[in-house]
């Protein structure tokens, strides 16, 4: 198995390498799914964020309401952090379960939004990044999210700068580009992926790892 980070600012466009590294046959843990089933009505998640943070973060129906409490912990670094130290586990302990249940062959893809942000780079046997200028990223936002440039640049400067995501790359994939271009450089990325993993194993066969 090859354990892979994958990582990217808000609105670089790794959902969309992730999707396509999928159609290649790559297993996808996705850290935000997750972290949105963590916090789903009637989890222990959920009863925690809303005793850290009140009432007023819930819906009508009683479940999580995701633009308010951004508005609140993406404007102030303590209460993100707060909301970090109540779903991270979670997720990791989530993470884990899926983990285990694929393949001993298989490339798997680790979808970790903050892996930069949480020195998370050491668990991975890669660690690939999808790079995308401020600006980039900022219109990607904007346009197609519907968020408020100040809401936008807020929930950006809360994480990671471009270079330090850079500089824990093993394998960066600019997302500046077309959506061909993109594909492309996705396929050549995923052949490396597997080439890799093939290592890894013949490693592992050896007891070498």
């Amino acid at each position: 198995m090859l354990r892979v980070g994958l990582t990217g600012g808000i609105g670089a466009g790794k959902s969309e390498v992730s999707r396509l590294l999928v159609e290649h046959g790559a297993v996808l843990i996705d850290a935000d799914r997750i972290a949105r089933e963590v916090v789903a009505p009637g989890t222990p998640g959920l009863a925690a964020v809303v005793e850290a943070f009140g009432d007023d973060v819930l819906t009508a129906d009683g479940s999580l309401d995701r633009p308010r409490l951004g508005s609140i912990v993406f404007a102030d670094p303590d209460k993100l952090a707060m909301l970090n130290s109540i779903v991270h586990p979670l997720v990791g302990a989530r993470s884990r379960e899926l983990e285990t249940a694929a393949a001993d062959d298989a490339v798997v893809i680790n979808d970790v939004p903050l892996l930069t942000e949480n020195g998370l780079a050491a668990l991975y046997d890669v660690v690939v990044v999808v790079d995308a200028s401020p600006e980039t990223q900022l219109d990607r936002l904007v346009r197609l999210r519907g968020m408020t440039e100040e809401d936008a640049r807020a929930r950006m400067a809360a994480q990671a700068t471009r270079g330090q995501r850079r500089e824990i790359a093993d394998i960066v994939i600019d997302n500046d580009v077309p959506l061909e271009a993109l594909e492309e450089r996705v396929a050549e990325v995923w052949d490396d992926l597997v080439k890799r993993a093939h290592t890894a194993g013949k490693g592992s066969d050896n007891g070498s790892r």
